[in-house]
């Protein structure tokens, strides 16, 4: 792959192209995507034009945007001679992050191949699409304690949950528990139809979605018979010791002081901890201090414990998502 770069106009204002040759015609086409989607992307986000010209694409706009389409370009085309495939969040992973210059050693090795970080599950290889994603992601894998706090539709329980799998299969953990408080908001829980199991249920959907989104169904199910995976309300941790386990609590931000400082007591020998929440939906009766608040405050000078923030710009859904966040957030 070879980059011609052709001399600039001069001027502040003045537009620059770069050309970029692809050898293998097969993978520009994968590149381009499908009625040129993958390149239509590029062009919105960084403001460029991109022309195909045989086996090159031409890419001109202001000298530092021509630069990181280059990049952009390139790093899919490698992706793709590697044997995987170009989807949408590929592409927009790549212009979200800053180019790799890290290395890594020891059992991390496995999951960051060339600076790149990667969770692998039985479904599906997961990698970060924000920077702030894969400094999460690499938290999760090197400490026992991690916190991962911002906005709903940052990936904080999806990637928690990836890299749980990641270390189950693994074998680094024997099970998987999976934990929410179950917090009415709007609607009373006794009020909903059923045992306590159909009434706690569908406030631990978001898990069983992330799970079922990383091991085939029935195995789902018959780990979580066998008790290798468990999820529980909140209020089922207590008095019990959580050893070798990969234990995720998802929206703390809905659980007491109280409750915060039982469930991070609850780790045990060779298990993890990962606690999510976001501090703008909290659901608690008025005049009850949310424990994700506190915890926060309190344990921020524990040099073991990591706390990941992600702010609108790491929203991985529907861009209108980031918009609405935004919104909210300036009317406050």
């Amino acid at each position: 792959m070879v980059t011609n770069v052709l001399p600039p106009q001069s001027g502040p204002d003045a537009l620059h192209e770069s050309v970029v040759e692809f050898p293998d015609n097969r993978l520009l086409i994968d590149l381009c995507g499908e009625y040129d989607r993958n390149l239509t992307e590029i062009e919105q986000n960084l403001g460029v034009q991109i022309l195909r010209r045989g086996n090159q694409l031409a890419v001109m706009g202001q000298e530092e945007a021509v630069e990181e389409g280059v990049q952009v370009l390139q790093a899919l085309y490698e992706r793709l001679e590697d044997g995987r495939s170009v989807e949408h969040g590929d592409v927009d992973r790549e212009l979200r992050m800053a180019p790799d210059d890290e290395t890594h050693d020891g059992d991390q090795l496995e999951m960051f191949q060339g600076g790149r970080v990667e969770i692998k599950t039985r479904k599906k290889l997961v990698e970060p699409r924000t920077d702030a994603q894969k400094a999460y992601v690499k938290s999760l894998f090197a400490k026992e304690l991690a916190f991962g706090i911002g906005p709903a539709g940052t990936g904080k329980t999806y990637l928690a949950v990836a890299v749980g799998v990641s270390m189950f299969i693994e074998g680094h953990v024997d099970r998987i528990i999976l934990s929410r408080p179950a917090v009415e908001a709007g609607e009373k829980l006794g009020y909903l139809p059923g045992d306590m199991k159909d009434k706690v249920d569908p406030y631990m959907q978001p898990l069983y979605d992330a799970l079922n989104d990383f091991l085939p169904g029935k195995q789902v199910a018959k780990l979580i018979e066998e008790k290798r995976i468990e999820i529980a309300p909140l209020a089922f941790m207590r008095g019990r010791t959580l050893a070798n386990a990969y234990v995720v609590l998802d929206e703390a931000q809905n659980a007491t002081s109280m409750q915060m400082k039982m469930f991070l007591t609850r780790l045990g020998e060779g298990s993890r901890m990962v606690i999510t929440g976001d501090r703008s939906q909290v659901d608690l009766p008025r005049g009850v201090a949310s424990g994700l608040h506190d915890a926060e405050r309190l344990l921020k000078t524990i040099p073991k414990i990591d706390f990941n923030y992600f702010t609108s710009k790491d929203v991985v859904r529907h861009p209108l998502v980031a918009a609405i966040i935004e919104a909210y957030d300036a009317g406050q």
